[in-house]
Formats: C-alpha cells, structure tokens, sequence
C-alpha cells in the first residue's frame, strides 16, 4: 500500500527536520513548506541524499492565500497528504513580560499558532475525512503547560492552541483522523536538550498508534 505524503508546515532543521527523516524512511514522500529558501534547501537537500522524495513550498504561514496555495502545490507533486505537521516557531521579538505585552504582539502570536493552524486544517482535513485516514500533528513549547508571566505570548498562543487541536481531536476521530499535540517542555538541541530525533519518533508514533491526543515531553 503506498503511503501518502507527510507535510511539515514551519519546516526548520530541528524538529520539522528531523520529522521529515522520520516520515521519509518510511516511505511517505514529505513536502515542507517554510518561509526561508535557503533553509528549505538545505533540508531537501539533506532529504534527497538519503533517497527520500520531497517538495518544498516557500511561504509566510501566516498568509492564508500563500500558505493554502503552498498545500494545494504539495499535494498536486507529491499526491494526497496523509499527515500534517504544523510546527512554526515564533518570533523572539514577541516574546516579552505580561505587562509589557501589548495587542499587537497577541495579534501576531495568534496569527502564527491558531489562524495558520485553522487554515491548514481546512485546506487538508475535508480530503482526509473523505479518505477516512489522517493525522494532525502539531507541536508547542512548554508555555503550553507551564505558562511564566516572563514570556507571555508563548502561554497565551500555545493554551489557544492547545484548546482548538482538543476540540479538532473530539470533531474528527469518528472520522479516523488523529489530532494530537506534542508539548516539549525545555530546550531543543543535541546536547542539552530534547533530541530532535527523539520528538521525532515520538510524532512517528502518535501517527502509527493514534492512541494519545497530548503528549509532553519534559
């Protein structure tokens, strides 16, 4: 049976990355979608020497039209997109003390964590359901859980989040597509740090087991 194609949506070289791999020596063909081209190329390039068919798409995702317009280009190289994960990480200049916080910086963590999110979940999950297969994937730093008054759009984006891939989880699993959310509390890194391909399996095996809707890794 041929696998579908896996998607990283705020593809970077930790997690999106890493994922990417994981997805691939499986057999999925991957498309990654990010804003930087020269990051992009850097991964497929990485991808394609291991012998993994992949795509990319370069777009700001919180652009609805570039960013729906970027799936549907994946989806025509690539075929139907199986898995999904959203995965982009926020601008540090946003993350700033509560008091200090003012709308705009919520306007553009929201943008990026639950408009985007929303938006690639309408664009692949009608196709999804039709099939009766797919996965969600999503991933938040520990301000998901531990939300510190330091660094506030982070608690306030990632509890939205969290709150919209709950309620995409109770909508869609008679359906048989997964929605799950991965939390990684500390840093991403080699040594210290949460291994990239550690959260990696971990995603892996949300979308083979579908048996968890929120995971934390501390």
């Amino acid at each position: 049976m041929s696998r579908g194609a896996f998607v990283v949506v705020g593809a970077g070289p930790g997690v999106g990355a890493a994922a990417a791999r994981r997805f691939g020596r499986e057999g999925h063909p991957v498309g990654l979608i990010a804003r930087s081209a020269e990051s992009l190329g850097t991964i497929v390039a990485g991808l394609v020497s291991e012998g993994m068919t992949t795509a990319a798409e370069t777009a700001d995702v919180t652009d609805e039209q570039a960013l729906t317009a970027a799936l549907g280009a994946l989806r025509e190289r690539l075929g139907p997109i199986e898995a999904v994960l959203f995965s982009p990480r926020p601008s540090l200049a946003w993350i700033k003390p509560v008091l200090d916080t003012g709308p705009s910086d919520v306007e553009s963590a929201l943008a990026l964590s639950v408009v985007a999110a929303a938006a690639v979940v309408r664009t692949v999950a009608p196709d999804m359901r039709r099939r009766g297969h797919g996965t969600l994937l999503f991933t938040t730093g520990g301000a998901a859980v531990e939300p510190h008054r330091d660094r506030a759009v982070s608690g306030i984006a990632y509890a939205a989040e969290s709150a919209y891939v709950r309620m995409l989880h109770d909508a869609l699993a008679d359906d048989g597509v997964h929605a799950a959310q991965v939390t990684v509390v500390g840093r991403i890194g080699r040594r210290p740090g949460h291994h990239p391909d550690t959260v990696a399996q971990e995603l892996w095996r949300l979308h083979t087991a579908h048996d968890r809707q929120f995971l934390v890794l501390r």
